[in-house]
């Protein structure tokens, strides 16, 4: 019981409902008292101690239905002679004796011909005769048993030990439907059904082909098997490694249809750094001993430090000035580091945004009042034309906003730096420097480009606290959790 709620965990987790091993502990001492038998009681029971949100609730309904089945087929023998099951009559995924197999409930697809999913027809007359005969091989008396669960139980084993669970595409589904069936006993059943075809007598004749039969109806059923686990376990593993490369790949590279789910995984990241920027601040929120406080305090109490004073500690959050280059080369990485700064709002509530390509415009009312992609859409079409001149944005930028930079100011610039050949102004970028808490240049192009051409960084960095190159979700987190690192 212990490994099928581990198992269920799994598919929890990847579900994105935080179960932390505290939780799956205190499950499995639910599971002990409620059981396997009443599956509302088990379904509440877990629900309560393993999902807290209605959106996890709602999410844990789902992986439940499709992981746990409870229907009653102790009663349903999967093979009887001369009986004809309905034709849409399939395996279970599940049994009373062994839910945990991480099957989703109900009716298979029935491949099998349009035949009963454990019937093993009799279509010789001379039925009685094979009667007499039993199979020798494990599987092959399994398969002529009757007994469904006991077959089911064998198929979701040896399904465990082949790590079907593992799966990620589904071109392996072939691949582990020839594992599971190894793994049940397949070889010793060829070899039987090889040696009654070759004995001549009908009874050994009738009999392979009723083996052959539920040979083939049975790999029918470990397809559907194999299939509901790739839907259960690999779907969400094909997302996850989906996500590990959208993570990695050049945002430049990126196509419109990969938008929504970049979009996703940013604000997935942004959740992580909020959550582990707030923990922080909890930690810093007991400072450090004040002595004079502490020994006033407890006076009363002659002296015993019964009740400790601390230091206030005020965390700043930080005030950051973003200016992004939108023009075409870079517009994907502004994008995303703008939905990134306006994901954090909790910890980074002062974010003034500003887009260019030549003139300098302040884009923070339109991203505060409208749709997030929305205000890209706008600002992307408004700015995002032109040719890109760096000394006017920096002149603009010293017109309109260098008043507002002081020492709590953390300014990033994201752009490649290329000039078009015109004046750089870098004298201005050095003014910000000097008054600004950190001047952050991020370029997407690598460090070998940064003096090529008409790239002027050879000029801009040496007045940066910090350039780096950035051009994946993954440099956009780093400088974001640095950011706020720097920040507390």
């Amino acid at each position: 019981m212990e490994t099928t709620l581990v198992d269920f965990v799994k598919v929890l987790r990847t579900a994105e409902i935080q179960v932390s091993p505290a939780e799956t502990l205190d499950a499995m001492e639910a599971l002990e008292l409620v059981g396997y038998r009443n599956r509302t009681l088990l379904k509440n029971s877990l629900s309560m101690i393993l999902s807290k949100t209605p959106e996890e609730k709602e999410l844990f309904e789902t992986s439940f239905e499709k992981f746990f089945t409870f229907e009653n087929i102790s009663n349903q023998p999967w093979a009887e002679d001369g009986d004809h099951q309905d034709d849409n009559t399939d395996f279970d995924d599940s049994s009373p004796g062994n839910p945990g197999n991480g099957q989703p409930g109900g009716k298979g697809s029935g491949q099998g011909g349009g035949q009963g999913s454990g019937e093993i027809e009799a279509e010789d007359e001379d039925d009685d005769q094979t009667t007499e005969l039993t199979p020798s091989s494990p599987l092959g008396q399994l398969l002529m048993s009757g007994n469904r669960t006991e077959l089911m139980v064998s198929l979701s084993e040896a399904g465990r030990r082949v790590e079907v669970n593992q799966i990620v595409v589904f071109t392996q589904k072939g691949l582990y439907t020839r594992k599971i069936m190894d793994a049940m006993g397949l070889k010793p059943l060829q070899d039987e059904i090889t040696q009654l075809q070759g004995d001549g007598g009908r009874p050994e004749r009738n009999l392979a082909k009723k083996l052959k039969q539920g040979r083939d109806r049975l790999r029918d059923q470990v397809r559907d098997y194999v299939e509901k686990q790739f839907f259960l376990h690999a779907d969400e593993s094909g997302k996850q490694l989906r996500e590990e490369l959208l993570k990695k790949v050049k945002l430049s590279n990126l196509e419109k249809r990969n938008f929504k789910d970049v979009q996703e995984i940013v604000f997935k990241m942004a959740k992580k750094l909020v959550a582990i920027h707030s923990k922080r601040r909890k930690t810093f929120k007991r400072g450090q001993l004040d002595v004079r406080k502490t020994l006033r305090k407890n006076m009363q109490y002659d002296g015993m430090f019964f009740d400790l004073q601390w230091k206030a500690i005020k965390v700043d959050r930080p005030k950051v000035m973003c200016i992004c280059d939108v023009s075409g080369s870079v517009s994907n990485y502004s994008r995303f580091l703008l939905m990134f700064l306006y994901s954090l709002s909790e910890v980074i509530p002062k974010v003034r945004s500003f887009a260019f390509s030549s003139d300098l415009g302040e884009v923070t009312q339109l991203f505060e009042n409208s749709k997030l992609e929305d205000a890209m859409a706008k600002t992307m079409r408004d700015y995002g034309n032109g040719s890109t001149d760096y000394g006017q944005m920096l002149m603009d930028f010293k017109r309109n906003c260098m008043d507002d930079v002081n020492n709590k100011t953390t300014v990033i610039i994201l752009g490649d730096a290329r000039n078009n050949y015109g004046d750089p102004k870098a004298g201005i970028l050095h003014e910000m420097y000097e008054k600004a808490r950190r001047v952050i240049w991020l370029n997407p192009e690598p460090r070998s480009n940064w003096i090529v051409g008409d790239a002027e960084m050879k000029k801009y960095a040496p007045n940066c606290h910090q350039t780096d190159v950035c051009n994946s979700l993954t440099h956009l987190e780093r400088v974001v959790a640095n950011l706020l690192r720097f920040a507390s």
